[in-house]
């Protein structure tokens, strides 16, 4: 009888069965079947992936009222802070000077 020699596995099944092992393979299936199944195919597939696997950064308009909002938010927080210096600078006219040792 010979004996069956087993060749060393390839670096290409290696990393098959670390995918496979990581969930990856079924992942990819899964989204990969959901574009088959579109009735109307989306025109940036490479986007829909994305968007599918949880990764797809905002919407270009999100990113833009996002940015708006975020300047608008930082212009406030100026306003608000100088007119608390302003505020408080007109209590300390009004509150009499604290002595040392009195309380």
């Amino acid at each position: 009888m010979m004996a069956h020699y087993r060749a060393p596995e390839s670096k290409r099944e290696q990393f098959r069965r670390y995918l496979e092992k990581a969930g990856v393979l079924d992942s990819l299936t899964n989204v990969l079947v959901a574009l088959y199944e579109e009735t109307e195919k989306p025109n940036n597939a490479l986007d829909f992936i994305k968007h599918q696997l949880g990764v797809a950064g905002p919407e270009e308009d999100d990113s833009e009222s996002l940015r708006l909002e975020l300047n608008n938010l930082q212009k406030k927080y100026e306003q608000l802070v100088a007119e608390n210096k302003e505020l408080r600078n007109r209590l300390l006219q009004y509150e009499p000077a604290q002595e040392e040792g009195t309380e």
